[in-house]
């Protein structure tokens, strides 16, 4: 294998990892919005905020790591946002708030910045 086409693998494999990461953000967004559009059960509500949660806690994992090929600032700004988008969704399971619409936000944002 050349240099060149192992270049090619690595950044298709980037290309595909931001594909599925939005796949899984817009999975999320579409959980949140119907919580905000329709009344579901409690257990509904639960699963869709735990959703977003290990969604959530899982990229912050991934940011943490030392091998994580994005710049030290914006990893910090990421995993911020992270650990906010899980305080906010425990926040919401636990009737602390009723306000979905601003982590529909956050969650489109980043989705969309991939």
């Amino acid at each position: 294998m050349t240099f060149e086409a192992y270049e090619t693998v690595v950044e298709d494999s980037g290309y595909e990892a931001r594909g599925r990461e939005r796949q899984a953000l817009s999975l999320g967004i579409d959980r949140l919005e119907r919580l905000q559009k329709e009344r579901y059960s409690m257990e509904d509500q639960v699963q869709s905020l735990l959703y977003v949660r290990r969604l959530w806690t899982i990229f912050i994992e991934d940011l943490a790591h030392p091998e994580n090929g994005l710049p030290e600032q914006l990893r910090a700004d990421i995993i911020s946002i992270g650990l906010w988008v899980v305080k906010e969704a425990d926040r919401l399971r636990e009737e602390r708030s009723n306000d979905v619409m601003q982590l529909v936000e956050i969650n489109r944002m980043i989705r969309d910045a991939l």
